[in-house]
């Protein structure tokens, strides 16, 4: 662990990774990111390694073009920030689940999830997301 990985820098690191998330700044994004950093999105069963995340992101702010996080609690300490978030969106692109399609809807929906991000030398090795899946299937009308 080097001191880039200690709590008070963690803290500002992760105030800018969020910033460019809601930027949708893929640029920004994957700067901060180890060069064979694993998104696991374990909620969605979706999984990218190294620069194959830049893609998988991107189709993230394709799908959901006004998405934006809020952070509600941060837990830090030394390589590692634990974060809850609420994430709201426009539904304005299809979603499928299975061979159900939920046509656009204009919809604002909100849903919560959780982020595990382990850090190595101040960049991120690893985003490990669990949100509320069942919540965006009901609000798009994918489940009752």
């Amino acid at each position: 662990m080097t001191d880039r990985d200690a709590p008070p820098e963690l803290e500002k690191a992760i105030e800018r990774y969020n910033d460019a998330w809601n930027a949708h700044d893929l640029d920004a994004i994957m700067e901060m990111h180890a060069p064979d950093m694993v998104f696991e999105n374990h909620t969605a069963g979706e999984s990218a390694q190294g620069e194959e995340v830049r893609d998988h992101i991107g189709a993230i702010f394709e799908s959901w073009p006004d998405i934006r996080f809020e952070g509600r609690r941060t837990y830090i300490r030394d390589g590692l920030v634990v974060q809850e978030w609420t994430a709201t969106a426009t539904h304005t692109r299809p979603m499928r689940r299975g061979d159900i399609v939920a046509e656009p809807s204009g919809r604002r929906i909100e849903w919560k999830g959780l982020d595990v991000i382990p850090f190595d030398d101040g960049l991120i090795k690893r985003k490990t997301v669990y949100s509320d899946s069942v919540s965006i299937l009901r609000q798009v009308g994918l489940l009752d």
